[in-house]
């Protein structure tokens, strides 16, 4: 009973991000200068242009790049009592309307108090990354997200990179290395995660970076099975929206 209510509110989500602009000189004058003091801190072992550099980093950087697709996978069970896992991701160009859709469609379906997410790096990367660029697009973040004054055991959401972990704090390991070592199907084969940038703004194929992001959603669920000993779930009880 109690697992069964953990996957009800449990909801795997994983975000993709670019650069804030295509270049540079797009940004104010004071934006560029603020870049470049911090890109002086950044290693850049190949030697980048300033432009090049701002292109390859500055979406990791929530005060610097954006969020343009956000997916969620989350658990069923249909009625032969078969696990179930439907995943969908959504995208846009406009990260204000992006970002309003997803707490809209969190705060539908969860009580803020039950809502359990889940990402990879997530406590590192998506979670906070997706609260700082809220608060810079004037969204108040959802009650679920609202971490600050709570002490660690009071938040309930999980990372799968750090239940990967078992204390060791340096050690990091991609989501991509661990469903091969842990022998998870993935159909990942048109993009990676250092050519969103080139595939947003050169290629401007946004269709594919959701594609890429939902498929991801769809091997962190199944990486959580893994963690729980648990079964995968077949191939033919994966929706994908």
């Amino acid at each position: 009973m109690e697992f069964h209510k953990l996957i009800k509110n449990l909801l795997f989500i994983d975000i993709e991000t670019v650069s804030g602009e295509a270049d540079l000189s797009n940004l104010s004058e004071r934006m560029q200068k603020l870049w470049l003091h911090k890109a002086s801190f950044l290693p850049n072992p190949n030697l980048l242009s300033d432009n090049d550099f701002y292109f390859d980093r500055a979406g990791i950087y929530a005060e610097f790049g954006k969020v343009i697709v956000i997916g969620m996978s989350f658990f069923h069970w249909n009625e032969n009592e078969e696990l179930c896992l439907k995943a969908k991701a959504i995208a846009g160009s406009n990260e204000e309307e992006l970002l309003r859709e997803f707490k809209r469609l969190i705060e539908k379906k969860y009580r803020p108090s039950d809502l359990i997410l889940c990402a990879h790096n997530g406590k590192e990367f998506d979670y906070p990354y997706l609260c700082r660029r809220m608060l810079i697009n004037g969204i108040e973040i959802p009650k679920a997200l609202q971490v600050a004054g709570k002490k660690p055991w009071e938040i309930p959401h999980l990372d799968t990179l750090e239940m990967w972990k078992f204390g060791d704090k340096k050690h990091y390991t991609s989501l991509e290395l661990l469903s091969e070592i842990l022998h998870i199907p993935t159909s990942k084969n048109e993009l990676s995660g250092d050519m969103v940038n080139t595939a947003f703004y050169k290629e401007q194929d946004l269709d594919k970076i959701a594609r890429y992001c939902r498929e991801d959603v769809v091997v962190l669920a199944q990486l959580y099975l893994r963690y729980q000993h648990l079964e995968l779930v077949q191939e033919d009880n994966i929706e994908r929206i």
